[in-house]
């Protein structure tokens, strides 16, 4: 598997990284199997483990750690934090107090004494970034942490950690973790560019979109029992948002353009990830080994410049089908006091 850059930070990571939110009770409860998504991921060559302290409440991070084991220098191995971890209102956010504690946790639970990269999973729009970033870099600099990263950030707001680490002398966040697929291309129109501009690494999430690239789902068809869309049925686990009609009017396009191809859609969807140039790697998010071995086979899959026009013309670049899909919206769309005096 092919080893790149990860932004100017001179770690190479693996072009897929082992996504690890289906680990634990939320996902696949048996540990066993887990173990083995991770020693077959580490077989092909992947080289990168991407979790969360709010996957399976820490389930998933005590998973991986102990998974890993001796083999933890290995891998470069990524968490986050921000989402509420209890029902206290200061076991979440961006806050030095929640930051500290939060990376103590997750060093805990993944049996390690440090992390190669501490995302900050959302945007705190309550929190000073100047904060934010201060105690992020004193984890670096106390060894805990190699590297600071953001996770689903709008560009204006990397632009300004950016700006902010510089003025404050503090560390720069090296990589952002946008949603990325055939059905979401928003970070095409200002993530992507921004990263490259600043030296960023660029690690997508959802290249399956949660499932409707996987080829299971049809129009009127009944959704499969053991899917995402039956667990969890909400956001982009939904075949019932605005939406989702188009999502099922493209899939056939879709799956007319992998057939020509000689690829599946799991295949195509996936490769498509890795032809845009800003894209270090592809977070693939398996619940089953037999999801892995689905989606391993896309590293061998090079799609040329006719089928990736071929897509555009299906979707085209920058577009975000469903509304849905935006996993960040400011606090001004989202609260009507700030949209009205």
């Amino acid at each position: 598997m092919e080893q790149r850059l990860l932004g100017r930070t001179g770690v190479r990571v693996s072009s897929y990284c082992l996504g690890a939110m289906m680990f634990g009770s939320v996902g696949n409860a048996d540990r066993a199997e887990c173990r083995q998504i991770i020693d077959r991921s580490l077989e092909a060559g992947i080289t990168f483990i991407d979790t969360a302290d709010v996957y399976s409440r820490g389930e998933s991070e005590e998973i991986v750690g102990q998974a890993l084991g001796r083999r933890r220098d290995d891998v470069v191995l990524a968490t986050k934090l921000y989402n509420p971890m209890s029902r206290e209102p200061n076991h979440r956010g961006a806050s030095r107090r929640w930051i500290l504690r939060a990376c103590e946790d997750s060093l805990r639970r993944l049996g390690t004494d440090y992390i190669d990269l501490y995302q900050v999973h959302r945007l705190d729009e309550n929190t000073d970034l100047d904060e934010t970033l201060s105690a992020l870099s004193d984890l670096v600099r106390a060894g805990k942490v190699r590297m600071i990263g953001t996770s689903t950030w709008p560009a204006e707001w990397m632009v300004e950690s950016q700006w902010a680490a510089v003025s404050g002398g503090h560390v720069r966040p090296r990589c952002e973790q946008p949603p990325y697929s055939l059905f979401v291309r928003g970070a095409e129109r200002d993530v992507f560019p921004t990263a490259v501009r600043h030296g960023m690494g660029v690690i997508v999430w959802s290249p399956l979109n949660g499932g409707w690239l996987t080829g299971k789902y049809r129009t009127g068809e009944h959704v499969p029992a053991d899917s995402r869309f039956q667990r969890l049925r909400s956001g982009a686990w939904s075949t019932s948002t605005p939406g989702a009609s188009t999502k099922f009017d493209l899939l056939p396009a879709l799956e007319k353009i992998a057939a020509d191809a000689g690829v599946t859609l799991i295949e195509l969807a996936l490769a498509f990830t890795q032809a845009h140039p800003a894209v270090t790697s592809t977070i693939i998010g398996p619940r089953t080994l037999a999801q892995l071995e689905s989606q391993l086979s896309a590293a061998e899959v090079t799609l040329s410049s006719e089928v990736l026009d071929a897509i555009d013309a299906v979707v085209a670049p920058g577009t975000t089908i469903d509304r849905g899909d935006l996993a960040f919206e400011p606090q001004a769309l989202r609260h009507l006091v700030q949209r009205r005096r």
